[in-house]
């Protein structure tokens, strides 16, 4: 058997829906088969869904997880199944399931557990130590091994024992949280893996939302030599199908006399290698019609982190059982871009805006809210707010006293939008969109309750300037829904008279370039200075990014699409000292 026939199905599990995810998996399944596949993987941790959390200390959820599985061992009759799902001995594992023929043949247990960044696997699972790898066909003539998400990632782990072992493949089950670039990096890694070890490698990676995690698919299969002969769509469930030709593989192989130098016994972590007779598999007909390899075409960074927000915003939404958002529109390129977005995730008819205007309100910003509601074909409401701030102001006049106007009457206009928001929450079922974006909520400049109230915040790690990327993209692809005016005009909270943004905060592309130096680089006030900002400047950023750790703790959850969003990834304590 020469050619292998693998399909990857990158499908979106929902977390502890073993019956909805037990079906998906099974027709999954059953599609590769019907295909003419050999071999079908499925993604990480599918059968409970990615990640789980503390769910995994519920005994229950681990033996449902097992009974799930029991359930799609009979689906694997005629093809070979590769299914991600926790294993339970001694204590549990992140585990990949072999099956074939209806049976359970084998079962691969992570040894790389990432404890860093969005991940916590060391809290749950315990590692790996056996790098298991599958002979298959009549004379044992493929084999493949088995690892999953982070053990690729390491060159001297078990992807290099396999493939000194005789696996022609190596298949990589993944779950591999999104951010902005990561699936070039990601491809890269691969292709060097496969091309160092002359190994053919199949990666197949999850799609969807997970609270604030999105996982992009794009799963991928690199030959022997580091080329990518099949790539997935990004965000999108579907089958990914390639051939392996383990003839060529075997003849690469005999053209690189370091592997004849490499130890077998295992690795500096202590994995050993494992043989496994699967199965007598069929012999390939040469008569059978090819698969065709499916190779999509990467997005560019900007049209996927609009996908990638389409995703979170569709899934968080669904999979928490809403079925309608309602979002606040200031006439600003926030809101806009987030009502944009939720349009394209759930439709028009889903999206309810709201245009809440008092005395400092432009009528720009009432004329442009409206049409860009009209463009998108969503519900549009004013629901005018002065008279009752008016009233809130005279009812604090006592206390205020003679005190100038300032930040505190800004934010009572701000707390009235949010209980006009949470209201039609309440009354209509619709879960509310904040619109803040990362810049802003960086350094504080959004109030609590007010316009950080809601239940989901798309744009929580989108920077300012990649919104009006965003922004324009939008307007570039289908139609151009949102005015120019809102794209062009000088960003403004409309909380005072004539008031700009720049009056509180540095130029967004100066501020976004300190932040990412900051919040996801953690240099130091030197070294960002060093790069050439101004002192004054990057100190009074640092200060307000450390100052506001309290307001983020409070904040909705959002999408994350950087390397280092508030929440997961960045973890501060709110009380102390420490500035730079």
């Amino acid at each position: 058997m020469s050619v292998i026939r693998i399909a990857l199905a990158q499908i979106n599990p929902h977390v502890g829906d073993f019956a909805g995810n037990t079906a998906k998996i099974i027709a999954a399944i059953s599609r590769a088969r019907d295909s003419g596949a050999h071999l079908v993987a499925l993604p990480e941790l599918v059968v409970p869904g990615y990640p789980p959390e503390d769910l995994l200390l519920k005994p229950q959820f681990i033996r449902a997880n097992r009974r799930a599985l029991d359930e799609i061992l009979a689906s694997t009759r005629g093809i070979i199944a590769v299914i991600g799902f926790v294993d339970k001995t001694s204590d549990i594992h992140n585990a990949a399931a072999v099956c074939c023929d209806g049976d359970l043949r084998g079962i691969y247990r992570k040894a790389y557990l990432p404890n860093y960044g969005v991940f916590d696997e060391y809290r749950y699972f315990r590692a790996g130590t056996a790098a298991p790898v599958f002979h298959c066909g009549m004379n044992g003539d493929f084999s493949f091994g088995v690892n999953i998400c982070e053990d690729i990632w390491y060159p001297g782990g078990p992807t290099k024992l396999q493939s000194l072992a005789g696996a022609h493949l190596v298949i990589n089950i993944s779950a591999s949280p999104y951010y902005a670039g990561k699936g070039g990096d990601r491809e890269r890694m691969l292709q060097t893996r496969a091309e160092d070890n002359a190994v053919a490698v199949a990666y197949v990676n999850a799609v969807g939302g997970q609270d604030e995690l999105v996982f992009d698919g794009q799963s991928l299969v690199i030959d022997e030599r580091g080329r990518t002969v099949a790539r997935g769509p990004a965000f999108e469930e579907g089958l990914v199908f390639a051939e392996i030709n383990t003839e060529r593989v075997f003849k690469e192989r005999l053209h690189d006399p370091r592997r004849r130098q490499e130890r077998l016994d295992g690795d500096d972590e202590g994995l050993r290698v494992e043989h496994i007779v699967l199965r007598a598999a069929e012999s390939h007909d040469p008569g059978a019609p090819r698969l065709s390899p499916t190779l999509c075409e990467p997005l560019d960074k900007v049209a996927e982190v609009y996908r990638a927000l389409i995703t979170g915003t569709r899934d968080y939404v669904h999979k928490n059982g809403f079925r309608s958002v309602v979002i606040g529109l200031s006439g600003g390129i926030d809101s806009a871009l987030t009502a944009c977005v939720a349009a394209d995730a759930l439709g028009p008819d889903a999206v309810t805006c709201v245009f809440m205007p008092t005395r400092y309100s432009s009528a720009e910003s009432g004329r442009d809210a409206q049409q860009l509601a009209h463009n998108l074909g969503c519900a549009y409401h004013v629901v005018p707010i002065e008279e009752t701030f008016e009233e809130y102001l005279e009812m604090l006049r006592p206390i205020f006293a003679d005190a100038p106007m300032g930040v505190a009457e800004e934010n009572i206009q701000a707390r009235i939008r949010g209980n006009i928001l949470m209201a039609l929450s309440n009354k209509f079922g619709s879960l509310v969109l904040s619109t803040g974006n990362k810049s802003e909520v960086s350094v504080g400049y959004c109030t609590l309750y007010g316009d950080m109230a809601g239940g989901f915040a798309l744009l929580k790690d989108v920077p300012k300037t990649l919104v009006y990327a965003l922004s324009q993209h939008r307007n570039r692809t289908n139609s151009p829904v949102i005015p120019e005016y809102i794209i062009t005009r000088a960003p403004s909270a409309e909380l005072r008279e004539n008031q700009k943004d720049s009056d509180s905060l540095p130029p967004y592309d100066i501020l976004d370039a300190i932040l990412e130096r900051y919040v996801e680089n953690d240099l130091d006030i030197d070294a960002i200075v060093a790069d050439g900002f101004d002192e004054t400047t990057v100190r009074w950023v640092v200060r307000q990014v450390d100052i506001n750790e309290y307001k983020r703790r409070q904040a909705a959850p959002g999408i994350k699409i950087t390397t280092r969003a508030f929440g997961r990834d960045r973890r501060m304590p709110l009380t102390n000292r420490y500035r730079g």
